[in-house]
Order: structure tokens, then C-alpha cells, then sequence
């Protein structure tokens, strides 16, 4: 066996803490700060990372800094000149929507010798719940919740998102004008797109309001009349990327799936386990997913194919979960939960999927692990696999079989998170 895989559970924990610690804002923001402009420094930003990003960017300025970032309830850490909120995630709440008129007054006035650094990273959209003009807050928290439970992609949820919003779709940025803007992002959506970390405030925005009612068409969201007003008003149309009010922006994405996947596979080829990246912008229904996973390590296994034991897949991005039943889960523990009943037993492969920001759904449970020895003791302990994947209710059999990993908030996110090592 080769080193370091003799206990495959912790083998595979450590290649997750490494994906983790890629994309921690105390490694990855300071080589992306410039030198201090003529004018003010303002922060501004959103995200579960965004807290720890203001903190990093005050310590390397050591001079007084304005703004303020609005980060999930439990993320936040201590800043000196920076102003750190709490709000709800992923459903917003109220203390988002009045974070973002913070943000948006705290960059009012600003001038061409100004910056705005702006902190984004996942989570952000529903951190930043401004309505639009003629919306209330009840609209769209009603339009989000339904769209989490349709199976719709982070990237049609997020198209919906900016169209009503009022500092959305480049809003923000155009706020911020004639100042110069610094987008440091932390990616968590497959193809690392600007406009869909946090529905890109401060980009700008491709896509149109008839897309966003397009959608909202597809996955059969109930839309009331106010939301159908706004989204078929011309003047509520978000900011166009040839705007000429974005040329002073500056975009980096400074962590990624990708980035994250490559700091996993080093560790791997380290411990003499050769990796193979299949892919980060992975999405689709995260029950497809596993039972397509668990083919692909069968066919490592039994033919060596497409690469030969020992070894680990690797792979990010983010899947859906189509909300059927009633129980408690979310998108990498539904993904394993159907791997594993794909997998029927099979031996010497073994699996962990975890979102890199700790929490997999709505709960403090970041993922889990399986073995080839999972459904037997499932069986054990009177846990129905198929029962549970049916009711959306993997976070119950996890737990029942102590299979699920914690890690608490990890102030990052670059997504989901998947290793599949075949011995």
C-alpha cells in the first residue's frame, strides 16, 4: 500500500484540508493589494470569506481604512476600521438587505483618486438581498427559496438574483464611480464567471431580464406581479459590461475550485497516490453525479481504466438537489448517499464530498465519507440507504453511521469538494 493511504478516511481528510487551505484569505489576498492609491481606501464586500478578507487587507495597510462587509451569521472576525455585519445565508434576511444599503452609502461621494477594494466570495448573493425598486424583501426571499428547491444551477439562480437587485449586476460598481475598483473574488461557481460570485456587483452584467423570467418559466416559479413589473421594466435592466462607468475596474479571482483541486492532488502525488482531476465546473443532480462517479471508479478498479490503482479522482464544482422529500441534507452527502448504493459494497474504493465552506446545505455539517463496508453497517444499525437518498435525508444516515465531517465555518469557499480513492 502505498504511504500514507493505510488509513483511507484520514487519507482523505488530508487532501480536503489541503483544498481548504488553498483557498484561505490569509494565503491569497496580500499579493493581490496595490500600493495605496492618492486618496481613501474603502473595503466593501460579501461573502463567507469577505470578514476574513478585510481583516487580511487591514493588516497589510496598517492605516486607517472605511467600509464594510457582510458575511453569514457565525463567519464574522474582528476588524479594526472595517465594519463587519451578520446576516442570513442562504435564504436572506433582513439584516442582509440593510448591510448592503450600508455598503452602497459608504461609497457615495467617492473620486477618481479613490479605491474600492471589493471582497467577494460565495455566499454573497443572498448576503446582499437589496430589492429593487417596487420589491420588498418578502419577494425575494420567496423567489429564492423556490429556486433552491428546483434544481436550478447557482448560474440561473444567480441570473434571477442580480435582475432584482438594487446593487447586483454591476449596481454597486457603478455606485462607486469615477473611484477605481478592485474586485478580489473567491470563486465558488463553476467557471469561476464574475457575474455569478455574488450575482457580480460590481461587473458587468450579459445576461437580460427576459433570461431571468425565462428561467423562472423553466423550473414553474410562481411570479407575482410585482416581480413580473420589474423584470419587464427597461430602465430596471442591470449594468452592461461596455459600460463606460465599469473602465476603471480591475477583476481577480484569487482561489478557485481549480486552485484547490491542484493543492489536493500535490498532497495525493506526495503520498504516492497518482491523482486524476476530472473536471471542477462539475454540475447536475447530485444523485446523477454519484451514480456516474461510482461507474468511473468501478471501471479503475476492475479494468484500469481510465488510470490504474492506486490512485484518486478528484473533482469540484457544484451540483443541485432536486427537493423531494423531508429530511436533512444537502448536494455532496446526497451525492455520496447515491454513490454508495451505486457502488453496492464494492471494495478497496472509498469517498469523501464536502463544501469547502463547511456547511453542505442549510447545517454545520460540512460532507462524509464512505468506505466499502458503509451500506453493511448501515444495515446494522437499521439505516435504510435508499430509504434516506429518497426522503433527501443524508445528513440522518451520515450521522447515524458517524460518517459525517465537521469542520465549523472555514471562511472560504471554493465550492464542492470530491476524492475518490481506488487501492
Amino acid at each position: 500500500m502505498a504511504s500514507g493511504t493505510s488509513d483511507p478516511h484520514s487519507f482523505l481528510t488530508r487532501l480536503f484540508n489541503a483544498a481548504i487551505d488553498s483557498a484561505r484569505p490569509e494565503h491569497i489576498v496580500t499579493q493581490h493589494l496595490p500600493d495605496p492609491p492618492k486618496g481613501k481606501i474603502v473595503v466593501v464586500g460579501a461573502g463567507k470569506a469577505s470578514a476574513a478578507m478585510a481583516q487580511v487587507v487591514e493588516r497589510h495597510y496598517g492605516t486607517p481604512l472605511s467600509g464594510c462587509v457582510v458575511t453569514p451569521y457565525g463567519h464574522a472576525v474582528s476588524c479594526q476600521y472595517i465594519k463587519v455585519l451578520e446576516a442570513a445565508h442562504p435564504v436572506p434576511d433582513k439584516a442582509g438587505q440593510q448591510a448592503a444599503q450600508h455598503i452602497l452609502n459608504s461609497i457615495q461621494g467617492l473620486s477618481q483618486d479613490d479605491l474600492v477594494i471589493v471582497l467577494l466570495s460565495g455566499g454573497g448573493s443572498a448576503l446582499l438581498p437589496l430589492p429593487a425598486p417596487g420589491l420588498v424583501l418578502a419577494d425575494k426571499q420567496a423567489i429564492s427559496t423556490a429556486l433552491l428547491r428546483s434544481g436550478a444551477s447557482i448560474s440561473e439562480i444567480n441570473t434571477v438574483r442580480r435582475h432584482l437587485s438594487a446593487i447586483k449586476g454591476g449596481r454597486l460598481a457603478a455606485s462607486c464611480h469615477p473611484a477605481r475598483v478592485l474586485n478580489l473574488m473567491i470563486s465558488d461557481v463553476p467557471g469561476d464567471h464574475p457575474a455569478d460570485i455574488a450575482s457580480g456587483p460590481t461587473v458587468g452584467d450579459p445576461t437580460t431580464s427576459a433570461d431571468a423570467l425565462a428561467i423562472l418559466g423553466q423550473y414553474h416559479i410562481a411570479v407575482p406581479e410585482t416581480v413580473r413589473r420589474v423584470l419587464n421594466h427597461p430602465d430596471n435592466e442591470t449594468v452592461k459590461p461596455d459600460d463606460a462607468c465599469l473602465n476603471r475596474v480591475t477583476t481577480h479571482i484569487i482561489a478557485s475550485s481549480q486552485h484547490a483541486l491542484t493543492a489536493a492532488a500535490d498532497v495525493a502525488q506526495s503520498a504516492g497516490i497518482s491523482p486524476l482531476i476530472l473536471g471542477d465546473s462539475i454540475e447536475g443532480e447530485a444523485r446523477e453525479a454519484g451514480k456516474i462517479m461510482a461507474g468511473i471508479a468501478k471501471q479503475v478498479g476492475r479494468h484500469g481504466q481510465p488510470v490504474t490503482a492506486p490512485c484518486v479522482l478528484l473533482s469540484g464544482g457544484e451540483t443541485t438537489v432536486t427537493v423531494r422529500g423531508h429530511g436533512r441534507g444537502g448536494r455532496n452527502v446526497e451525492f455520496l448517499l447515491a454513490m454508495a448504493v451505486a457502488l453496492r459494497g464494492e471494495p478497496n474504493i472509498y469517498a469523501l464530498a464536502g463544501d469547502t465552506d463547511g456547511i453542505d446545505g442549510q447545517e454545520a455539517i460540512a460532507g462524509a465519507y464512505i468506505d466499502p463496508g458503509t451500506l453493511q453497517r448501515a444495515g446494522q444499525a437499521g439505516l435504510s440507504a435508499r430509504t434516506h437518498l429518497d426522503n433527501n435525508d443524508a445528513h440522518t444516515f451520515f450521522e447515524g453511521l458517524d460518517q459525517h465531517i465537521v469542520t465549523g465555518p472555514t471562511r472560504t469557499n471554493v465550492n464542492d469538494f470530491r476524492a475518490i480513492l481506488i487501492l
